[in-house]
């Protein structure tokens, strides 16, 4: 391929993880950029010598400025399987954010309320229920700390369009990057500093436990990070 190769998590007969770079957009849109799902196919076709139609079924998506694991489904009893454990929330989320303002506290669990803008591919949110509103719920954890950022983890309980950033931003804590939502400058590479660090699982077919986590991103943030909370995890 003309871009880097896949970083592959997982890959089995039924599933493949990929650790989505940044840039890269889940599913094909109005961009008529490249997405994911063809790069799947590519690489499937090449590694299988596979000629004609591959299978590469999107369960779900991340926003493109979001790195991370990202799930696809290999056949089509995979994907009906992984849509059915979404849709009953039975697929657990982790992800890891970066922000500059510190929570008031530690740790907690946030609630607010949610209306997306079409027009403008934005979410607004509300701490009471307002008029067309979705709940959203997530639970947050400080990890770490570097001179001049926290790292997060958080949980999502519900997942609605950009909830982590709106939600995150509604707390005084707006993810380093994300001008969307009001940090106050972008990443040089267009990127937020949220990734999706881990997802957690019944493997649609074998039926065991199956856990995937997807390395941060090799940058001078992201790595000054993940070394303070490595280091205070050691000292435990």
């Amino acid at each position: 391929m003309a871009e880097k190769a896949l970083d592959v998590l997982y890959e089995d007969n039924h599933i493949i993880a990929i650790n989505k770079r940044p840039s890269d957009i889940v599913q094909g849109d109005k961009t008529g950029d490249e997405p994911m799902s063809e790069k799947v196919k590519q690489f499937l076709r090449a590694k299988y010598d596979k000629p004609g139609e591959v299978f590469c079924g999107v369960v779900h998506r991340i926003d493109r400025p979001v790195s991370g694991v990202v799930l696809f489904a290999k056949t089509s009893k995979a994907l009906t399987r992984l849509n059915e454990l979404f849709r009953t929330k039975d697929i657990k989320k982790t992800y890891w954010a970066v922000v500059k303002n510190k929570p008031k506290e530690d740790e907690g669990t946030l609630v607010h309320y949610l209306i997306k803008d079409e027009k403008k591919n934005k979410s607004r949110g509300y701490l009471e229920p307002h008029k067309g509103a979705l709940k959203s719920e997530l639970h947050y954890k400080v990890l770490a700390k570097t001179d001049t950022y926290f790292l997060l983890e958080i949980n999502p309980i519900t997942g609605r369009h950009h909830q982590i950033r709106v939600q995150l931003s509604a707390m005084g804590s707006p993810i380093k990057g994300d001008i969307k939502y009001g940090f106050d400058r972008t990443n040089k590479d267009a990127s937020i500093h949220l990734h999706a660090r881990k997802i957690e699982f019944t493997h649609p077919v074998k039926q065991t436990p199956l856990t995937i986590i997807a390395p941060t991103p090799d940058e001078v943030v992201w790595n000054a990070c993940v070394k303070d909370f490595n280091l205070s995890e050691n000292a435990k």
